[in-house]
C-alpha cells in the first residue's frame, strides 16, 4: 500500500511539474510601436511572451536567439496578448525536406479537436520538397503553396488577391529550402494583409471576417525554426467585438 501511494505521489507531482512547464511563458521576439520607433526609441522595446497551447513543453526551445520548434506534437503556441494592427517581421527556416509549419494572426488561439489547429488567418511556410511529397493522382501542388499561402481557418473569411479557391497563393515563388533562412515581413491591417517574402510583396488578402486576435506560431511535424521576430503596432482602426478573437485565459 505504501509503495502504491509513493508511486500515485511521484505520478501526481510529474503530472504538475508538467503543467507548470507548459504554463511558463516563454519569451521570444520583441514589440515596439510604429510612434516608438519613429522616434528611434529602442529602448521601449518589449519581450513578446508565449503560452503553449496545446503542443509538450519540449516542443518549443530557445538557442540563444533562435527559437527551435520540434514540430511535435502537432499544435501551437499563442501569444499572450492581442493584436489588430501591425507589421510582423520574421525569419525562418525549415530543417527537414517537406516540413509544414505557419504562422496564424488574428487567432483564436482555440485550437480544433481534429487537426489541434486555431482559427485565423494562416501565414503559410512550407519547404520546397512539400509538394514533390504530396502529389495525388499524378498532379503535382502549386509551388504557390510553399512560399506563403494566405488564408482564414476556423470559420474566419478572407476575400484573397490571388485566388485558390478560398485560398490566396503568392504570384511569384520566392522560398528558398531547406536549412537556408527565409524573410517575412507581414503588413495587418483593418482586416487587410500583405506579405513579402524575402524582400518583394507578393501575396494578400482582405476583407477577414476578424480583425484583433492572438498571434499563434505552429508546430505541425517538421522542425523549424524561428529567428528576428519583430511586432511593430499600428494605431488601432474601427474594429467591432464581433471582428475580435474571444480573450482565453
Amino acid at each position: 500500500m505504501k509503495i502504491f501511494t509513493n508511486l500515485f505521489l511521484l505520478c501526481s507531482l510529474g503530472t504538475c511539474l508538467n503543467t507548470l512547464a507548459q504554463s511558463k511563458p516563454l519569451s521570444f521576439g520583441t514589440e515596439i510601436t510604429l510612434e516608438q520607433l519613429a522616434n528611434n526609441d529602442k529602448g521601449k522595446e518589449k519581450p513578446i511572451k508565449w503560452i503553449n497551447v496545446n503542443t509538450d513543453p519540449e516542443t518549443w526551445r530557445k538557442e540563444k536567439d533562435i527559437l527551435v520548434c520540434s514540430g511535435l506534437p502537432i499544435g501551437v503556441m499563442r501569444s499572450e496578448k492581442q493584436y489588430e494592427n501591425f507589421i510582423m517581421l520574421v525569419e525562418w527556416r525549415h530543417m527537414e525536406a517537406g516540413g509544414n509549419s505557419g504562422v496564424f494572426v488574428w487567432s483564436d488561439a482555440i485550437p480544433g479537436e481534429k487537426d489541434r489547429l486555431p482559427g485565423g488567418v494562416e501565414v503559410q511556410m512550407l519547404e520546397l520538397d512539400w509538394v514533390n511529397q504530396n502529389i495525388r493522382d499524378g498532379v503535382k501542388p502549386p509551388i504557390a503553396y510553399v512560399h506563403g499561402e494566405l488564408f482564414g481557418v476556423g470559420g474566419v473569411n478572407t476575400l484573397p488577391d490571388n485566388p485558390r479557391g478560398t485560398r490566396s497563393k503568392s504570384i511569384e515563388n520566392r522560398a528558398l529550402g531547406k536549412g537556408e533562412w527565409n524573410s517575412y515581413k507581414v503588413v495587418c491591417v483593418d482586416g487587410t494583409i500583405k506579405l513579402s517574402v524575402n524582400g518583394k510583396f507578393v501575396n494578400g488578402i482582405s476583407k477577414s471576417s476578424i480583425k484583433k486576435g492572438y498571434l499563434c506560431l505552429e508546430s505541425e511535424g517538421a522542425e523549424i525554426q524561428f529567428k528576428n521576430f519583430k511586432i511593430i503596432e499600428l494605431p488601432p482602426g474601427v474594429t467591432s467585438e464581433a471582428q475580435t478573437a474571444k480573450k482565453v485565459f
